[in-house]
């Protein structure tokens, strides 16, 4: 079946932003491959080399689809080509090398020192055999300091960032927030790392070395925390779901849901009061500017939670956006993706039996999304290498001989 068949017509007429970037991608499990799959987003040619066993979390399930692969891995691999290819024999080093001729970026996610290891190091060989390649490594620390070379997982770095700290409340302590977030920001970061050096390349005609570790990834993320301490030299602490600058910026309950609330500066608090019909309210000095607001937190909690507490949340929030006022109701998962809103932006991809969350990247010209489905375990060895000029013999001898591997090892 052609799985580009339920494509919408405006994405299958074009190419994509990226059209013609040619990536050569050697990641597995998060960051590294939502950076690919942002890059494949939007045209990029990436060609998925896997190792013998596969990128491993085609095994995080359940859920599995059809081929046995995780929902963990379909998520963030669609657009993609799969190579299964054994890069710990000699001859595997020769056919990510030749891969490599005409690749405009390599992105890789081995321990530090790895790629050296191997001969294949940026400084000593791909950038002077590749002058013009991108090599984007994602690692857990980098290479060197007092934690260089040390793996680095999700939630490890959520914990030694400062991330966990401040999610949760006083009460829970330090919370590891519910979606991998720094592996999430490393990829989008990654990307654009590679698409800033892509840009630099067309002054200079030199690649360069873009050196990204969830280490720096996740602190930057932990703005206005770090901030806040950085002029106040206090330690920030969890709020839960108040914001730690801002009130009302928090969650409340109505008689059929919850609701988030956003009053971010003083007007905004006075027509939200004169939304409510309780202007008398931002005369109150302890809610009169956002400072004592901040102060005097659970008592302005309290009285809205009781003018809530027997309004439609749904309705009520569709009124108060129309007003102008930031508000919306506490979904689940299942309920945003079935939302009105979430259809008429085309954020969940349909291609066959397949379905994902689409590209929130939204060009007017060159739109892009999901293309194909996730492959399959070298689903496209063969095709890859007849059209980057290996022969059918050699085909044929490198998958005799193990190179090239046709089935995942377990």
């Amino acid at each position: 079946m052609d799985d580009t068949a339920t494509i919408p017509a405006q994405a299958r007429l074009s190419p994509g932003a990226l059209a013609g970037l040619r990536v050569v991608d050697l990641t597995r499990v998060l960051g590294g491959p939502y950076c690919t799959m942002v890059l494949s987003d939007h045209g990029a040619e990436v060609i998925k080399l896997e190792p013998p066993q596969g990128d491993e979390v085609r095994d995080w399930g359940p859920p599995f689809n059809a081929d046995g692969d995780a929902s963990y891995f379909v998520g963030v691999n669609r657009n993609k080509r799969s190579v299964g290819l054994d890069l710990s024999k000699p001859a595997g080093k020769e056919v990510l090398l030749r891969l490599l001729e005409g690749a405009d970026v390599l992105v890789e996610n081995f321990k530090p020192g790895s790629m050296e290891k191997w001969g294949l190091g940026y400084e000593a060989v791909l950038s002077k055999t590749f002058p013009r390649l991108i090599h984007c490594r994602v690692s857990g620390f980098g290479g060197e300091g007092p934690l260089g070379g040390f793996p680095g997982y999700d939630a490890v770095l959520q914990a030694m960032v400062g991330l966990m700290s401040i999610n949760g409340t006083e009460t829970s302590g330090p919370t590891r927030l519910g979606n991998p977030i720094v592996d999430i920001a490393t990829g989008l970061f990654s990307t654009i790392a590679i698409l800033m050096a892509l840009h630099e390349r067309e002054k200079s005609g030199r690649g360069q070395y873009c050196d990204m570790t969830l280490h720096d990834c996740g602190m930057a993320l932990l703005h206005p925390h770090a901030a806040n301490f950085f002029l106040s030299g206090k330690r920030p602490k969890a709020t839960g779901n108040p914001h730690p600058n801002l009130a009302p910026y928090s969650k409340f309950t109505t008689k059929t849901c919850e609701i988030f609330v956003a009053a971010g500066n003083d007007p905004a608090f006075r027509k939200f009061c004169e939304f409510l019909g309780i202007p008398d309210l931002a005369k109150d000095e302890r809610f009169a500017t956002n400072g004592q607001r901040v102060i005097n937190r659970d008592a302005l909690t309290e009285v809205l939670n009781a003018r809530f507490a027997n309004e439609d949340g749904h309705e009520l929030t569709r009124r108060m956006l129309a007003a102008g006022l930031p508000a919306g109701p506490v979904l689940h998962v299942d309920e945003a993706m079935a939302a009105e809103h979430t259809a008429f932006r085309n954020m969940v991809a349909e291609i066959g039996d397949f379905r994902a969350l689409n590209t929130p990247i939204k060009l007017s010209r060159t739109p892009g999304g999901a293309r194909s489905q996730p492959p399959r375990f070298n689903q496209h060895g063969r095709e890859v290498l007849l059209a980057r000029g290996f022969s059918e013999e050699e085909i044929a001898a490198l998958e005799n001989d193990g190179v090239i591997v046709g089935a995942r090892r377990k």
